[in-house]
């Protein structure tokens, strides 16, 4: 099984598709990484993943494993190399509760303290609580370099956007949520995470990313508004 060819299908400028790709670097599994164009979605992404039709997803032989953090789990136990999940249960169970509190209650504030437009009263209540979540996660370090210890595991994965991504939006919209004096640990480990050699080998330049998103700013703003009022 583990043999078979991996390929993963992911988009420039994903986060859930960095977590993914990271995920196979750190097992030490080779992939061929096949980049979609979101825009124009191809037949083999709609084939593999045709209830959510976006990255990423990986094809394991003839077997194909769609959502970001799903992959991941399947990948630590599909393959050799070092665990990204911890092995006592009651750390493995909290790492997945928070990696599901990124996805569930973070997404939102996050996506809209940064495109939101300046001058909407809601502004600021996402922001407040897009900090507040930040400080529940930095809790969550307890003086350790990465969530799980000492090497990137499994949360760090989950938490990858809040790494290098932050600081790109930080940098195309004039938004700040991460400062040494607010959550001093959390900046070190965001720090550490980019740094770190094997995340580095799949993780796009903060230039890239700062523009690409700055392309698309106008249309980020625009999905903002409209999700306001959903």
């Amino acid at each position: 099984m583990t043999s078979e060819p991996v390929r993963l299908i992911g988009g420039f400028g994903s986060p859930f598709a960095h977590r993914a790709e990271v995920a196979l670097r750190l097992k030490g599994v080779p992939y061929e990484l096949i980049l979609e164009d979101l825009s124009n979605k191809s037949e083999l992404l709609l084939k593999h993943n045709p209830v959510h039709k976006l990255v990423p997803v990986v094809l394991h032989g003839d077997r194909s494993v769609a959502e970001s953090l799903v992959i991941v789990e399947y990948i630590d136990k599909a393959f050799d190399g070092p665990p990204l999940l911890p092995a006592d249960p009651y750390e493995r169970a909290q790492a997945r509760f928070w990696a599901q509190f990124i996805d569930q209650r973070f997404a939102r504030p996050f996506f809209m303290s940064f495109w939101i437009g300046d001058d909407d009263e809601h502004k600021k209540a996402f922001v407040k609580e897009a900090k507040e979540n930040l400080a529940l996660l930095e809790a969550q370090l307890k003086g350790r370099r990465f969530f799980g210890g000492d090497a990137v595991g499994f949360l760090d994965i989950a938490a990858c956007a809040l790494a290098r991504w932050v600081g790109v939006m930080e940098e195309v919209t004039g938004v700040t949520l991460l400062n040494d004096e607010e959550l001093p640990a959390f900046c070190r480990w965001a720090n550490d995470y980019v740094n770190d050699e094997t995340v580095k080998q799949c993780l796009r330049s903060r230039d890239d990313l700062v523009a690409y998103f700055s392309a698309r700013k106008e249309m980020y703003m625009a999905r903002a508004r409209a999700t306001l009022h959903k």
